[in-house]
């Protein structure tokens, strides 16, 4: 259940601990007619980096280009928690992470595990993220939508939406753009 309370006093860490209960959430280009599809985040806390497993030979990688954007939605196993996150992304096959996050699941899409030639990741560079956390409590939902109902112009109280932004030091920004 989403805490109200995290969500008003330290929201990228729950966001956080959000991201690393889900499965797969939905990753699109921000510039790119194409569908948003399903991917599994593998989280990086220390550089706000989300890293993802994928084929080279993909729409999704082929249509990442130099300056890419991308848009990473989140419903938090409870669906009490939504979440977009924003930034940059890029093709990465960078194997000191394929190792850290490989698993089971990862390789049972590649035929040749780690040494398939078509293993990629992205990564995606945190720039900031719109998160709204509701109450999960039926209680509570029930008797905001009967107050709202009866108060002319008021609204049900069963959420907070908070934004963050992701600092981002010079060297990050420096090695970001290297």
């Amino acid at each position: 259940m989403a805490s109200l309370s995290k969500a008003r006093q330290n929201p990228k860490e729950q966001l956080f601990d959000e991201i690393d209960r889900i499965d797969a959430g939905m990753l699109g280009l921000e510039t790119i007619r194409m569908h948003m599809q399903p991917m599994a985040p593998h989280l990086d806390r220390e550089t706000n980096t989300i890293w993802f497993f994928t084929k080279s030979d993909t729409d999704l990688a082929d249509a990442i280009g130099e300056g890419a954007r991308a848009h990473f939605c989140v419903v938090g196993k409870d669906h009490d928690y939504h979440a977009c996150l924003a930034g940059p992304i890029a093709v990465d096959k960078d194997h000191t992470k394929i190792d850290e996050y490989w698993n089971s699941v990862v390789e049972a899409w590649f035929d040749h595990g780690k040494d398939d030639p078509t293993l990629t990741m992205l990564a995606m560079r945190l720039d900031d993220a719109a998160i709204w956390a509701s109450t999960g409590n039926t209680l509570k939902f029930g008797w905001e939508i009967a107050k709202a109902n009866f108060s002319a112009g008021e609204e049900p109280d069963v959420g907070v939406r908070t934004h963050v932004v992701f600092e981002k030091t010079a060297d990050e920004q420096r090695q970001w753009l290297s």
